[in-house]
């Protein structure tokens, strides 16, 4: 067994080694991460900021996406979405997935401190920590709250972008913060109710698996509605204009009517189809805030 894992692991290219930055998910994370730089200013973003900020978020996300890999091979391996993962299939090693999430880790730390500042650099290294090790290692397998509790260390790129040209926290980013933070149970849990059986032969004790399917469907409908309610704070508080609202009204209706029909189990495959609305309405919204800043620029 030992001689075909390591025949596969000679065998891993560099396809491999991108899956492991989880790279769908680090393009999601960096469109917040421009956003909150945009937000950040009134003039032009530094284009050293713009490259090497977003270069030093992104590997710090790969870095911290690789040690997921390692710490959930054996999970992965049962479950169908990522049985074909790397690790799982024995393609890249524990050992060698570890030295490569160092040396990402270690580069956008480097980048981060040399072309932003020192409190993006810390805050990154908190998110990479609170994802790879306090979520990953251990709220993962401990708490069908996982989700919630460890959700925070995703919703941080908004933050970290608007930080690494301010150089300081505000409470508009803060904000974004709280709308990734409101988003991500509902999102998660679609997907989670889709794949329940998986979560339960993997022994993960997701929150359709501990408390069923009902129990998940309600909270699901009510993060939805206090997500749409902060989605709107920003006008509120006079750091969007009017397209923003409409955008994050019909965005956020629309994701209520996902949410209810969920709820109601009126349509087949309705979770995994919630799923992925919702990961189209994090992009909209968050281009919409940007379209939106740049408008109330030109007026």
């Amino acid at each position: 067994m030992a001689s075909l894992l390591s025949e596969r692991s000679q065998q891993a290219g560099w396809r491999d080694y991108l899956e492991l930055t989880k790279p769908k998910v680090v393009v999601l994370m960096l469109i917040t991460s421009l956003v909150g730089m945009f937000l950040a200013t009134r003039a032009g973003v530094p284009w050293t900021v713009l490259l090497f900020g977003n270069l030093g978020i992104a590997c710090c996300a790969g870095g911290a996406a690789a040690v997921n890999h390692v710490v959930d091979r054996r999970i992965d391996a049962l479950m169908a979405r990522t049985h074909k993962r790397p690790l799982a299939e024995g393609r890249v090693t524990p050992g060698a997935a570890l030295i490569f999430a160092l040396l990402l880790s270690l580069s956008g730390m480097g980048l981060l401190l040399v072309f932003t500042n020192a409190l993006t650099a810390w805050l990154t290294l908190a998110s990479l920590l609170g994802y790879a090790v306090i979520y990953t290692g251990f709220l993962k397998r401990a708490t069908p709250q996982n989700i919630v509790i460890g959700g925070l260390a995703g919703a941080a790129p908004p933050l970290l972008g608007w930080v690494a040209v301010s150089g300081h926290i505000s409470a508009e980013p803060l904000l974004l913060v709280l709308i990734i933070f409101a988003w991500t149970p509902p999102h998660f849990w679609a997907l989670a109710i889709h794949r329940k059986e998986e979560y339960a032969k993997a022994d993960i004790p997701m929150l359709p698996v501990t408390h069923g399917e009902h129990y998940t469907k309600v909270h699901i409908l009510l993060y939805t509605l206090v997500l749409l309610a902060v989605s709107l704070l920003p006008y509120a508080i006079h750091m969007s204009g009017p397209l923003y609202l409409a955008c994050a009204a019909v965005l956020g209706l629309r994701f209520l009517q996902w949410a209810w029909v969920l709820y109601r189990g009126s349509r087949p495959h309705a979770a995994i189809k919630t799923f992925k609305y919702s990961i189209w309405y994090l992009f909209l919204l968050f281009i919409a805030l940007l379209v939106d800043h740049y408008l109330l620029l030109n007026l």
